[in-house]
């Protein structure tokens, strides 16, 4: 088999001639592949795996602190909009700046780790496989709620933020916080499939990233899901407040969102996304014909 057309057998594609303008614009214009995007995703988990432990835990915590944005904007929003029926649509929009800053500045989050990581372990199928990726979900996790509760300690403890603002992070807390525990852990099944999601489409995104992220980000806020990071902003405030004992937070709120996530994101999401590419002879994309 030539190199050339080696090359887009990788990528799912007719090989094109060169030569041909009209050929080499529908094929610069096709869709990836779903084997091609399965390659992508599994690589970049290659690389996540392979990031040292310092480099994980302030990219962790850096996450955990600039989620709060989801927080911050959803509560700014719902304290100068008008009491409108329409409110609730608008005020979530709020909750994507978080998740904007954080995905497109490539930092861990943990619901991502969810699809990226699992991906190399579903190919290699070993145990040190699943080590490395079971440690690198416990310091992003760790790391993510680190960055978590600093960002709480200085809406609480400082005035960081307008007074009037803070009634609004108080409400969406104790929303988010006292859903209970049967409740909380099924509606962290979508928000862990949603940001599954966001991960698998990425790849062919391009400048639609943005739009992308801000569309399904906002459905999670929207169909009132539960993110175990964003959430962890949350819990955090209410604890620093003492409006919350860390035992009821962990038992019924952390542990059943964190349960949800991943059983959306890698028990339902990334075996759905690996059951379609398996038959198709993933190995080709690494290069062997």
């Amino acid at each position: 088999m030539s190199p050339l057309i080696q090359k887009h057998k990788l990528y799912g594609r007719a090989s094109v001639p060169a030569e041909d303008p009209e050929e080499k614009t529908v094929h610069d214009a096709s869709a990836l592949s779903p084997r091609l995007i399965y390659e992508v995703i599994r690589r970049d988990g290659e690389e996540e795996l392979a990031r040292t432990k310092r480099s994980l835990i302030w990219s962790g915590i850096a996450a955990g602190m600039l989620i709060s944005l989801s927080v911050l904007g959803e509560a700014i929003f719902r304290t100068y909009l008008p009491d409108t029926p329409w409110r609730y649509l608008v005020e979530n929009l709020g909750y994507s700046l978080g998740f904007l800053a954080v995905i497109m500045a490539r930092m861990q989050l943990f619901t991502e780790n969810t699809i990226t990581t699992v991906l190399p372990i579903m190919q290699e199928r070993t145990w040190n496989a699943l080590y490395c990726m079971l440690r690198l979900w416990g310091i992003v996790l760790a790391a993510n709620v680190v960055g978590a509760f600093a960002i709480a300690a200085m809406f609480v403890f400082t005035s960081a933020l307008p007074p009037e603002i803070m009634p609004a992070i108080y409400d969406l807390s104790h929303h988010a916080t006292g859903m209970g525990v049967v409740e909380g852990f099924w509606r962290a099944i979508p928000a862990g499939i949603i940001v599954a999601l966001i991960v698998w489409m990425l790849p062919q995104a391009d400048e639609a990233a943005f739009f992308l992220i801000l569309t399904f980000t906002w459905l999670i806020a929207a169909g009132d899901f539960t993110h175990i990071v964003a959430g962890s902003v949350e819990m955090a405030v209410l604890i620093w407040e003492g409006q919350l004992e860390i035992p009821a937070a962990i038992l019924t709120f952390f542990l059943p969102v964190l349960a949800g996530n991943v059983i959306g994101g890698t028990l339902i999401f990334t075996l759905v996304a690996w059951g379609q590419v398996r038959d198709d002879g993933t190995r080709e994309m690494n290069g062997s014909s």
